[in-house]
């Protein structure tokens, strides 16, 4: 009897109560009956049906929902709702940024409800933890934040469905798939998909595969696999191209006629030496009042694309190119980006110029903004121009006049050609008037509060395989800083000058709000354990003591590490139409005008400066917000890609040297692990806890620091210590280390 009892007895629905609840919170305002939650439960036999029917008595009875009518349940609506956005860690865990609240919301993983990092969610606070802390749960997922992952994909043998295994660490569920929206992906194939529903009875969302991008590992995999994560094209749809190379690009009488003819000036680029785009260059007049007059002239792709054309609506979705380790994903088709827009040397472009007449002292005089026509006499890389520079470091201004004082020469070392050479005197001077200029700008920034930033940027050397051959380090220079100053005064001017006008009229500022208190403390924390000190009295102050720190730093084993803790506390710099000012660069007006072959915000100044110029109504404020916006967005993501690619190559160069140990610093401390940065290379990894087996060690966070139970040994943020490459997985892009020891 008891036998036929067991064999015969329905099992319950698991956690039917939580998930019941929340059907019904989801749709607050909405009744439900047994039979639609059956339905939703994806349950049709008796035995569930009669689960459900006194699951929904004993809520009714604790008043957790309410009967409004025979078998018609309903929400009780007794707490306040909220909205925010959930930042989901890989762990399972998450916090909510929300207006309503000063400090994030915590989200146990229990209480997720289906959402995903990054998605608009409905939650309210139910307690708050030890620590204080509020604690919430979220009950309705408003937005998605992305619908397509990169994962690999498992077909279950003799099935009809898969499952997709994602790449991102804080994509918490597989991807159902039926067999049929596999897209004819094999087995172990890494794919493409696209979130298509998440039933309230499923574990798992259901998804189908977009497109197949080949075998996890492999070069050109990985890196379509990065732009497809984000969201981020690889090729131009074929209209778009059509579009582009169908373009008439001839500079014509006609054209000329409307624009300032600045084509007799001597006017050159500097630029990368890899660089095929040169979206800027700069002329060069001595006037014969002793004035300089110097044009900023800048690529005029607005005269070529046009609002309300696949090409321009193609330019906007990117919003902007994205520069990976091995390529670069341009906005612009290369007919445009390479050819027609690209100030190249002897060549006539239509460009859109910020003109000024400045003296000795870099101040300036006079200022004038417009479309132009120019010639491009010469192109330098950053190391030709450094090289005018340097081998005349000793001269004054008079000397510097003087044509018969001044080097020429352009060492073979440096030189595009590959053989020494000499440029011509006139140029020489105006590179060497140039410097001189943008370091006395470049000292005025500074004293007003601008903060210095000069990362170090990490290059590699790629073989024709595009395989990592060697890692090098790429440096600000006064060749690189001297463009950067007078890029910088072309935006701020233009910014300036819309900016200031009355009645006011909309624009496309780039701003930067104020570093938050708590960030600079935490940052403080840090870095005190090298022994430096901020002092955060004032604005001053601030910005005095963070240049301090960013040139203490400078060679040290710990730069890297201080230079990114610094540029973390800062806020993060954007897109809008209100102004607040751009706190890093201590600039009350400033926009991005100098690269519009790169960025579409720089487009949108440009159309919006000639609008002003030929004396147009202020535009749609809350229309011309939106691109912001979305520019913002694209930025933020072209960032992350260009991030995963660093790591990528990281981890592949690391492949070829498992068996060398390597002199790191201990960059961020966690109660699963230590983080290393190896000094050589700036590759970063972790060593697991588990791993550091010579005691039994628990996470200091007071001491940013492991330290041993028994022994009291201690790893610390900071530390110099040994590590071999353990592991290297080019799919999730991790790279493990064992540690050898202290230095």
């Amino acid at each position: 009897m008891s036998k036929n009892k067991k064999r015969n007895s329905k099992k319950g629905i698991p956690n039917l109560t939580n998930t019941l609840l929340s059907i019904i919170k989801k749709d607050k305002n909405k009744t439900f009956n047994y039979k639609q939650l059956a339905s939703k439960l994806g349950v049709n036999d008796a035995s569930s049906r009669n689960q459900i029917i006194k699951t929904l008595a004993k809520l009714a009875a604790k008043e957790e929902i309410v009967q409004v009518d025979r078998g018609k349940f309903k929400a009780v609506i007794n707490t306040k709702y909220h909205i925010g956005t959930l930042d989901l860690s890989a762990r399972g865990t998450g916090y909510i940024i929300c207006e309503d609240f000063d400090e994030d919301v915590f989200v146990a993983s229990n209480n997720i409800n289906k959402a995903l990092d990054g998605d608009e969610v409905e939650f309210y606070i139910y307690k708050r933890r030890k620590r204080g802390k509020m604690e919430g749960e979220i009950t309705n997922v408003l937005k998605r934040a992305k619908s397509e992952y990169v994962g690999v994909i498992q077909i279950q043998k003799n099935s009809n469905y898969a499952f997709v295994v994602p790449d991102s660490n804080t994509m918490y569920k597989d991807i159902f798939v039926p067999i049929n929206k596999t897209f004819k992906a094999e087995d172990g194939d890494k794919v493409l998909v696209k979130l298509e529903d998440w039933p309230d009875h499923a574990d798992s969302p259901y998804g189908k595969v977009l497109k197949v991008l080949g075998k996890p590992g492999e070069h050109q995999t990985e890196i379509h696999a990065i732009l497809a994560e984000y969201g981020l094209p690889n090729e131009f749809p074929y209209e778009v191209e059509q579009y582009a190379n169908t373009l008439n690009t001839a500079i014509t009488k006609e054209e000329i006629s409307n624009r300032r003819d600045m084509r007799k000036d001597l006017t050159f680029t500097i630029d990368p030496k890899d660089a095929k785009d040169f979206d800027d260059a700069l002329s060069f007049k001595v006037l014969e009042n002793g004035l300089y007059e110097i044009g900023i002239h800048i690529a005029d792709v607005s005269h070529y694309m046009k609002e309300g054309t696949v090409l321009d609506d193609e330019a906007y979705q990117r919003a902007t190119s994205v520069y990976l380790v091995d390529r670069v994903v341009p906005m612009l088709p290369e007919i445009l980006s390479n050819n027609a827009c690209s100030l190249r040397p002897q060549e006539e472009k239509y460009t859109f110029s910020a003109v000024f007449k400045i003296n000795k002292n870099a101040e300036i005089k006079e200022q004038w903004f417009g479309r132009t026509v120019t010639y491009s006499d010469a192109r330098f890389s950053y190391e030709e121009a450094q090289a005018i520079i340097e081998n005349n470091s000793q001269l004054n201004t008079v000397e510097i006049s003087n044509s018969n004082t001044i080097n020429t020469v352009i060492p073979k070392e440096v030189a595009l050609t590959g053989n020494t050479y000499n440029t011509q005197v006139k140029t020489a001077q105006a590179i060497l008037v140039l410097d001189r200029l943008a370091k006395i700008m470049r000292k005025k920034r500074m004293k007003h509060g601008a903060i210095s930033f000069d990362k170090v940027e990490v290059k590699f050397n790629l073989d024709e395989n595009n395989n990592p051959e060697g890692v090098y380090f790429k440096t600000s220079k006064d060749a690189n800083k001297l463009i950067e100053e007078f890029m910088l005064l072309a935006n701020k001017k233009v910014a300036e000058f819309i900016g200031k006008q009355s009645p006011k009229k909309t624009f496309v500022y780039r701003v930067h709000d104020e570093p938050d208190d708590s960030k600079l403390a935490t940052l403080q924390n840090v870095v005190g354990r090298f022994g430096y000190k901020l002092n955060f009295k004032d604005r001053k102050s601030i910005t005095t003591s963070l240049n301090h720190l960013l040139q203490d730093v400078v060679g040290k084993k710990e730069q890297n590490l201080v230079d990114t803790l610094t540029i973390r506390s800062m806020s993060k710099a954007e897109y809008t139409t209100h102004n607040i000012g751009h706190y890093g660069l201590a600039f009350d007006y400033y926009t991005h005008f100098t690269s519009p072959i790169r960025r579409y915000p720089d487009v949108i100044a440009h159309r919006l400066l000639q609008h002003y110029l030929d004396g147009g109504k202020s535009v749609d404020d809350e229309k011309y917000d939106e691109k912001c916006q979305h520019s913002s967005n694209m930025e933020n993501l072209a960032t992350k890609a260009e991030r995963d690619s660093i790591k990528y190559m990281q981890i592949r160069f690391m492949e070829d040297h498992k068996d060398q140990e390597f002199l790191g610093v201990i960059s961020g401390v966690t109660d699963w692990g230590i983080y290393v940065e190896i000094i050589e290379n700036k590759c970063e990894g972790m060593v697991s806890v588990r791993d550091i087996t010579d005691d039994h060690y628990a996470f200091d966070e007071s001491q940013y620091a492991l330290v041993g139970r028994n022994t009291k040994n201690m790893y610390q943020l900071g530390d110099e210590v040994l590590v071999k490459v353990k592991n290297t997985d080019l799919v999730k892009k991790h790279l493990d280390f064992n540690l050898v020891g202290k230095k």
